[in-house]
């Protein structure tokens, strides 16, 4: 015969000051490991989110990203002529060299601030990223000193709205657009022509990548293959969703540093939680002394215990959901050691992160309640009779 769940939520009020004191501390585990999950899902969802599954980035060989790739101009015309390409209504093929540079912007709240993407794209460029929109403002006019700044780029730096001039190259530009890219990691970067940005870093002779866009699955694969078989080029081609997936190893770090915290404070929380009910098997001696006269098992004893102690974490775990929840769409930024830039990002609190830390809660109250559930269960009924 078990015990009702109503003789476990009775103990736990008569216990409010400690019962309260664990789950704080149970909860505040699970903040710091949703905290760090929702950071990196965020990150993850920015970059896996940014680019076209069709579109391929060409870059120098054995380069790890556009900001060190450096190919010819001439290169283009090569690439231009391979098959496979997609071609415009007008038909030129969908291919767009561009220039990838990096400057230092002030950020609001911090005056060093920190390095910004400024890419250099032609007209084609634009219309090889249909996701990427103007939110307000208007596109950069070719041949002028005028920029289009992302969304997370204008809320994280000074001077970066709609109508301010920042000072790159070899003079002030001025921004005339917002970029709105779905939150993909494009709304963390500085646009301009690509021409006008070239003679100002001069580069004319030399672009950082080309993206191309291939007709289908297999076109693309035959592409890639092409470049890197392409021995006058020097080239290799990765499709531009897993150039952009692969900068997630950026928030790895970081992930690593919050789990492994989460994890300390969980060994902690687990301790808490096992001394909070070894004080109560304590007190309860006669308490279950008198359950075991009145026919309940050991086994209905040690479960009960094991029950009242992950009621107590799915407490600390609900408290640190809370915790975490007004993190859900906070904007903030991380240094991307591919790009050597920061990249924008929104915390995401998904329905999958708060099982998971609900989940955390839960092993953490089992492995908590569990040895002294057994020692509860163990208690000789004599002894425990004589206190009466």
């Amino acid at each position: 015969m078990a015990l009702p769940l109503s003789y476990n939520f009775r103990n736990l009020r008569v216990r409010k000051t400690t019962t309260v004191l664990t789950a704080l501390g149970i909860s505040l585990t699970v903040a710091v490991l949703l905290g760090i999950l929702a950071m990196v899902g965020g990150l993850k969802s920015a970059l896996s989110s940014t680019g076209h599954p069709l579109n391929l980035i060409v870059m120098r060989k054995n380069s790890s990203s556009e900001l060190i790739s450096q190919i010819p101009r001439e290169a283009l015309t090569s690439i231009r002529f391979k098959e496979g390409i997609q071609k415009l209504p007008n038909g030129e093929p969908m291919v767009s060299g561009e220039i990838v540079t990096v400057i230092s912007l002030p950020g609001k709240g911090d005056p060093e601030g920190s390095n910004v993407t400024v890419r250099g794209v032609s007209e084609i460029g634009i219309k090889m990223r249909s996701e990427v929109t103007i939110g307000s403002g208007r596109w950069f006019q070719p041949g002028q000193r005028e920029v289009v700044a992302g969304r997370a780029v204008e809320s994280r730096y000074q001077g970066a709205s709609l109508g301010d001039s920042i000072r790159f190259g070899h003079g002030d530009w001025k921004i005339v657009g917002i970029l709105d890219a779905r939150k993909s990691a494009f709304e963390s970067e500085i646009w301009g022509d690509l021409n006008q940005i070239a003679a100002d870093f001069n580069r004319n002779d030399l672009l950082s990548s080309a993206l191309v866009r291939a007709i289908d699955p297999a076109a693309l694969q035959a592409l890639t293959n092409s470049m890197s078989d392409d021995q006058r080029l020097y080239l290799e081609g990765k499709t531009e969703s897993d150039y952009y997936a692969q900068q997630t190893n950026s928030g790895r770090p970081v992930q690593f540093l919050g789990v492994f915290v989460a994890v300390i404070m969980a060994v902690g929380s687990c301790f808490a939680a096992m001394n909070t009910m070894y004080a109560a098997v304590a007190r309860r001696s006669r308490e279950i002394g008198t359950l075991r006269v009145l026919g309940f098992s050991r086994n209905s004893i040690l479960i009960s215990f094991v029950v009242e102690s992950l009621l107590l974490s799915l407490l600390g775990g609900l408290i640190g959901v809370l915790l975490v929840l007004p993190l859900n769409g906070l904007e903030s930024g991380i240094g991307n050691n591919v790009t050597f830039s920061q990249t924008g990002f929104d915390f995401k609190i998904t329905p999958a992160i708060i099982a998971f830390g609900i989940s955390f809660a839960s092993i953490m109250g089992i492995l908590g309640g569990l040895l002294p559930a057994r020692t509860a269960s163990k208690s000789d009924i004599l002894n425990a009779l004589r206190e009466l």
